[in-house]
């Protein structure tokens, strides 16, 4: 049996959700970003970069 190990990415708000349309806050909740300085670790799925690259000016990926 194949193990598959998923690929992680650490996530970062480094800017602030302030006046920023609320499906943008919405996606922000979504990957558990409710501060800025937070950092999530997500496995690296489709949907997960869709959802960072729909708040990218918002976001860092950190190493």
């Amino acid at each position: 049996m194949e193990e598959y190990i998923m690929e992680t990415i650490k996530i970062k708000q480094v800017k602030s959700r302030i006046k920023c349309p609320q499906n943008q806050r919405r996606t922000l909740d979504a990957l558990g970003l409710t501060r800025m300085g937070r950092v999530v670790e997500h496995n690296a799925t489709p949907a997960i970069l869709g959802m960072v690259a729909k708040v990218k000016h918002l976001v860092a990926i950190v190493d």
